[in-house]
């Protein structure tokens, strides 16, 4: 996986004439716009859009919202922690190749290199909450076997995005409020029992 440290589609799309697989930094940016900075998450769509014009493969591009060259997503909007959550939902969940930065499990927030590097040794807890939100986002994946369907746009608006592999709909927001949707363009049919891998009470 190739990595070209750049926001610019076209920039880093020529280095697929020479490395199939490359980070998707300009979707990192955008990523950070949208669940940090709460930009429109038609963002999302427009860079995808873009990048399919652009790259020769968008789903070789391995998908991403923090690693060692950056300052943590924590360091940068503290305390932000649902838009963590769907920025980390979104990037192992999307188009692509998905790569955690180890740390995100256990909320780490050190800022810029070699702050970003903690030791995770003396920190390890297989029992915190966003370890156990990470390892249901990984469970789901791998029982959807999403890497067989393509992925799918499904609903948009400025604060709230859907897509879909397969069964498997993930639905994030950037907004802190509750929203109350009807998102008719899904992947079910009537009479599929659907479940929420997050809500205690379902059996997923």
């Amino acid at each position: 996986m190739g990595e070209v440290f750049n926001g610019s589609i076209g920039y880093v799309a020529d280095y697929q004439n020479h490395v199939e697989g490359l980070f998707n930094y300009p979707m990192f940016f955008t990523l950070h716009n949208v669940y940090g900075d709460g930009a429109s998450m038609y963002n999302i769509r427009v860079t995808y859009n873009s990048e399919q014009a652009a790259f020769k493969d968008v789903d070789a591009l391995g998908s991403f919202m923090n690693n060692h060259d950056n300052s943590r997503w924590l360091a940068n909007w503290p305390g932000k922690i649902s838009g963590f959550k769907s920025a980390v939902t979104f990037a192992m969940t999307a188009r692509g190749i998905p790569f955690f930065y180890y740390g995100d499990e256990q909320y780490f927030s050190g800022g810029n290199d070699p702050a970003n590097r903690e030791s995770l040794w003396n920190a390890m807890n297989t029992q915190s909450e966003m370890y156990q939100y990470v390892a249901k986002i990984n469970k789901a994946r791998k029982a959807a076997q999403v890497w067989n369907f393509p992925y799918i746009e499904r609903w948009v608006t400025d604060s709230f995005f859907a897509y879909s592999h397969g069964e498997m709909m993930v639905m994030t927001t950037n907004s802190n409020n509750t929203l109350d949707l009807s998102v008719t363009y899904h992947p079910y049919k009537n009479g599929d029992v659907v479940c929420n891998i997050f809500w205690p009470n379902d059996d997923c």
